[in-house]
């Protein structure tokens, strides 16, 4: 698949780029990335660099979408589309996303989010999408409640990442959900 650039009222998603490698550096510095995904910690510039190459093989291989989330042309964070299955009819993915820590609070995430969203349902045809955090994440788990997602539960050892395993948390919206937001047991 071709990469897709997403515009809303403040925001740039498009593919990150070698000119991005530096900033989504500097990003991955702040400790609350790593805590809380699948970035390396210590995170280097070649990590960064590896990262831009693989997106834009998953791209090509219509496996995952990942976009560079740009307000005012500055680097605000990533979101993507995960293990993206069956496509054609019907299937599913996981949204996945980090802010920059400049950028936290703004309403940058949802923002980028719904357009991301709309792009899974509208344009992929997926019917499900998932989202899922370790346990403890509540500026994530608070995001993916406004964006309409539904608590699922708790996966015991359910995430891997290079800390190695954590207790999970996972919510769905189906593309025929309203996204209303409705109350969560964990927030």
């Amino acid at each position: 698949m071709e990469p897709v650039s997403l515009v809303t009222e403040r925001l740039v998603l498009s593919i990150p780029t070698d000119a991005d490698i530096d900033a989504i550096t500097d990003a991955c510095q702040d400790p609350e990335v790593p805590r809380w995904t699948t970035v390396p910690s210590p995170y280097t510039r070649q990590h960064a660099a590896d990262f831009v190459e693989l997106v834009a093989a998953w791209w090509a291989d219509s496996a995952e979408t990942v976009w560079a989330i740009r307000k005012d042309g500055v680097l605000a964070g990533m979101i993507g589309l995960h293990r993206i299955t069956d496509h054609t009819h019907g299937g599913e993915a996981e949204i996945g996303f980090w802010s920059v820590a400049g950028f936290r609070g703004q309403g940058v995430m949802v923002e980028a989010a719904r357009a991301v969203i709309a792009f899974a349902f509208d344009e992929l045809g997926l019917v499900r999408l998932s989202w899922r955090a370790v346990v403890g994440n509540i500026p994530s788990a608070r995001t993916a409640r406004s964006l309409g997602f539904r608590y699922e539960g708790m996966l015991r050892h359910g995430l891997t990442s290079p800390r190695g395993r954590d207790d999970g948390w996972v919510a769905g919206l189906l593309a025929s959900d309203d996204r209303a937001p409705v109350a969560w047991p964990v927030l």
